[in-house]
């Protein structure tokens, strides 16, 4: 659901968005990522359902896997837990869609880089981090579009159903078809030419 109370002036770290389908159209839907002190466990909170929550686990453990190719320190997850969050917690979430926003949000609390606030994604993760097909592109993009988004990364597989988006979407929002999820944080990850020190007082 759109939060506007979740809007984001600037682009922030382990705050990602997914896109949901319901029955009352596309949404978009706000994945928060923290790491916590404790002891390697996964903390699930927002009323998901038990798919989103394994979608939860299977990006934890991509994260975990490839540690290495992200600058990670090995030794994050066994004193610190990952606390995994999507706000409106009155409102039950499921669906394995919002994988890859999932493990957007937690590379991004891990390397401490911010994820670009116009982005929103949709994909399932697998624990490879190929990037899978989803439903609902069509109403997804709409929920996108009344929400400020200006690029969408969809699974490759999905490519086809771009026909089905209204020309005005197109216009005004960029498809990004992925096949894994480095190509995903390509793109969501926010680049920044190297940030100059505050000038202290």
């Amino acid at each position: 659901k759109y939060l506007p109370e979740m809007d984001q002036e600037n682009s922030q770290v382990g705050l990602s968005t997914g896109l949901a389908w319901t029955q009352a159209g596309g949404e978009v839907l706000y994945v928060e990522a923290s790491l916590i002190r404790g002891k390697g466990d996964l903390i699930v909170t927002g009323q998901l359902g038990d798919v989103m929550q394994e979608s939860a686990r299977a990006a934890v453990t991509y994260a975990r896997a490839n540690l290495n190719s992200y600058g990670i320190k090995e030794n994050l997850f066994e004193n610190h837990d990952v606390h995994i969050h999507v706000p409106a917690g009155a409102i039950p979430k499921d669906g394995p869609s919002a994988g890859i926003a999932i493990a957007t949000a937690l590379i991004s609390t891990l390397t401490n880089k911010p994820i670009c606030k116009d982005v929103a994604m949709t994909g399932e993760i697998t624990l490879r981090g190929r990037v899978l097909p989803i439903g609902g592109l069509k109403e997804k993009s709409l929920g996108a579009l009344r929400a400020g988004i200006h690029t969408i990364i969809l699974p490759e597989k999905n490519k086809k159903d771009l026909t089905e988006i209204p020309a005005n979407v197109k216009r005004k929002i960029r498809f990004v078809p992925v096949s894994n999820m480095d190509e995903v944080l390509n793109i969501a990850i926010e680049k920044k030419k190297k940030s100059k020190q505050r000038a202290t007082k």
